[in-house]
Protein backbone atom coordinates (compact mmCIF):
# COMPACT_ATOMS: atom_id res chain seq x y z
CA UNK A 1 0.00 0.00 0.00
CA UNK A 2 0.94 3.27 -0.64
CA UNK A 3 0.10 6.50 1.47
CA UNK A 4 -2.42 8.48 -1.57
CA UNK A 5 -2.73 11.73 1.04
CA UNK A 6 -4.59 12.98 3.57
CA UNK A 7 -7.79 14.67 3.48
CA UNK A 8 -10.64 15.99 6.07
CA UNK A 9 -13.72 14.07 7.13
CA UNK A 10 -16.27 16.44 5.89
CA UNK A 11 -19.06 15.70 8.79
CA UNK A 12 -16.24 15.25 11.81
CA UNK A 13 -13.81 17.34 10.69
CA UNK A 14 -11.58 14.59 11.79
CA UNK A 15 -8.21 13.84 9.22
CA UNK A 16 -8.17 10.73 7.59
CA UNK A 17 -5.21 8.85 5.45
CA UNK A 18 -5.98 7.32 2.66
CA UNK A 19 -3.92 3.94 1.83
CA UNK A 20 -4.48 2.74 -1.78
CA UNK A 21 -3.08 -0.45 -3.16
CA UNK A 22 -0.93 0.28 -6.11
CA UNK A 23 -1.78 -3.21 -8.12
CA UNK A 24 -5.61 -3.28 -7.58
CA UNK A 25 -8.30 -0.63 -6.38
CA UNK A 26 -8.47 -1.21 -2.83
CA UNK A 27 -8.89 1.78 -0.66
CA UNK A 28 -8.31 1.88 3.40
CA UNK A 29 -9.42 5.27 4.97
CA UNK A 30 -8.35 5.67 8.91
CA UNK A 31 -9.44 8.25 10.18
CA UNK A 32 -6.14 9.11 12.98
CA UNK A 33 -5.70 12.39 15.19
CA UNK A 34 -4.95 15.98 14.41
CA UNK A 35 -1.68 15.57 15.74
CA UNK A 36 -0.74 12.31 13.85
CA UNK A 37 -1.92 13.66 10.80
CA UNK A 38 0.98 16.74 11.32
CA UNK A 39 3.17 14.38 11.51
CA UNK A 40 2.06 12.79 8.55
CA UNK A 41 1.94 15.85 6.55
CA UNK A 42 5.09 17.18 7.08
CA UNK A 43 6.61 14.05 6.01
CA UNK A 44 4.40 13.86 2.91
CA UNK A 45 5.73 17.74 1.95
CA UNK A 46 9.23 17.30 3.46
CA UNK A 47 8.75 20.25 5.76
CA UNK A 48 11.49 20.44 8.53
CA UNK A 49 10.90 21.69 12.02
CA UNK A 50 13.40 23.45 14.14
CA UNK A 51 13.43 20.85 16.42
CA UNK A 52 13.11 17.25 15.80
CA UNK A 53 9.39 15.50 15.89
CA UNK A 54 8.80 12.03 18.28
CA UNK A 55 8.53 10.26 14.84
CA UNK A 56 12.20 12.30 13.79
CA UNK A 57 13.79 10.89 17.06
CA UNK A 58 12.59 7.55 16.36
CA UNK A 59 14.52 7.46 13.56
CA UNK A 60 17.45 8.50 14.83
CA UNK A 61 17.35 6.61 17.68
CA UNK A 62 16.92 3.30 15.59
CA UNK A 63 20.09 4.68 13.30
CA UNK A 64 22.16 5.18 16.12
CA UNK A 65 20.87 1.55 17.32
CA UNK A 66 21.40 0.10 13.58
CA UNK A 67 17.90 -0.95 13.47
CA UNK A 68 15.82 -0.47 10.66
CA UNK A 69 12.22 -1.26 9.64
CA UNK A 70 11.34 -4.18 7.94
CA UNK A 71 7.97 -3.29 7.02
CA UNK A 72 4.27 -2.16 8.69
CA UNK A 73 1.72 -3.67 8.45
CA UNK A 74 -1.93 -2.82 9.25
CA UNK A 75 -3.23 -5.57 11.72
CA UNK A 76 -6.26 -5.52 12.83
CA UNK A 77 -9.80 -3.70 12.85
CA UNK A 78 -11.59 -4.33 15.96
CA UNK A 79 -14.36 -2.20 17.48
CA UNK A 80 -13.88 0.54 14.20
CA UNK A 81 -10.47 0.87 15.83
CA UNK A 82 -7.55 -0.19 13.35
CA UNK A 83 -4.03 -2.03 14.64
CA UNK A 84 -0.80 -2.25 13.67
CA UNK A 85 2.37 -3.68 13.88
CA UNK A 86 6.02 -2.18 13.51
CA UNK A 87 8.45 -4.85 12.53
CA UNK A 88 12.14 -4.03 13.19
CA UNK A 89 15.19 -5.76 12.47
CA UNK A 90 18.56 -5.14 14.54
CA UNK A 91 21.44 -7.57 14.19
CA UNK A 92 19.15 -10.53 12.14
CA UNK A 93 16.76 -10.55 14.28
CA UNK A 94 13.19 -9.49 13.90
CA UNK A 95 10.78 -7.39 16.85
CA UNK A 96 7.06 -6.93 16.59
CA UNK A 97 6.60 -3.37 18.26
CA UNK A 98 2.28 -3.00 18.57
CA UNK A 99 1.77 0.39 17.18
CA UNK A 100 -0.75 2.89 16.42
CA UNK A 101 -1.32 2.89 12.74
CA UNK A 102 -0.65 6.57 12.36
CA UNK A 103 3.09 6.43 14.30
CA UNK A 104 3.62 3.73 11.95
CA UNK A 105 2.92 4.96 8.86
CA UNK A 106 4.60 8.19 10.02
CA UNK A 107 7.67 6.32 10.81
CA UNK A 108 7.39 4.30 7.30
CA UNK A 109 7.36 7.57 5.14
CA UNK A 110 10.83 8.44 7.37
CA UNK A 111 12.58 5.38 6.86
CA UNK A 112 11.11 4.71 3.61
CA UNK A 113 9.78 1.12 4.21
CA UNK A 114 7.10 -1.03 2.67
CA UNK A 115 3.38 -0.28 4.14
CA UNK A 116 0.95 -3.23 4.10
CA UNK A 117 -2.51 -3.99 4.84
CA UNK A 118 -3.71 -8.16 6.31
CA UNK A 119 -6.79 -9.11 3.81
CA UNK A 120 -8.67 -9.52 6.72
CA UNK A 121 -8.45 -6.06 7.26
CA UNK A 122 -9.70 -5.04 4.20
CA UNK A 123 -11.97 -7.79 4.40
CA UNK A 124 -13.15 -6.32 7.89
CA UNK A 125 -13.41 -2.87 6.55
CA UNK A 126 -15.45 -3.27 3.87
CA UNK A 127 -17.93 -6.15 5.46
CA UNK A 128 -18.25 -3.24 8.99
CA UNK A 129 -19.39 -0.85 6.35
CA UNK A 130 -17.12 1.60 9.07
CA UNK A 131 -16.94 4.05 6.31
CA UNK A 132 -20.57 4.43 6.01
CA UNK A 133 -20.66 4.42 10.10
CA UNK A 134 -18.49 7.78 10.26
CA UNK A 135 -19.94 9.06 7.10
CA UNK A 136 -23.35 9.56 5.64
CA UNK A 137 -22.64 8.77 2.42
CA UNK A 138 -20.51 6.14 1.97
CA UNK A 139 -21.39 5.84 -2.00
CA UNK A 140 -19.90 9.45 -2.38
CA UNK A 141 -17.06 8.78 -0.12
CA UNK A 142 -15.83 5.78 -1.67
CA UNK A 143 -16.09 7.82 -5.32
CA UNK A 144 -14.09 10.48 -4.22
CA UNK A 145 -11.39 8.00 -2.49
CA UNK A 146 -11.42 5.93 -5.66
CA UNK A 147 -10.69 8.77 -7.86
CA UNK A 148 -8.26 10.92 -5.84
CA UNK A 149 -5.53 11.89 -8.20
CA UNK A 150 -2.33 13.70 -7.82
CA UNK A 151 -3.74 17.87 -7.94
CA UNK A 152 -5.82 16.43 -5.10
CA UNK A 153 -2.35 15.49 -2.89
CA UNK A 154 -0.89 17.92 -1.17
CA UNK A 155 -4.17 20.11 -0.25
CA UNK A 156 -3.55 19.24 3.19
CA UNK A 157 -3.33 22.18 5.83
CA UNK A 158 -2.43 22.21 9.25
Amino acid sequence: MKIRGLMMDPVTNMPIVILKDATSSDVLPIWVGIYEANAIALEIEKVSTPRPMTHDLIKTLLTGLDAGIRKVVVSELKDDTFYAVIWLERNGSLISIDSRPSDALALALRLDCPIFVDDSVLKSSKKANTVANKISTDQELRRLLENLNDEDLGRYKM
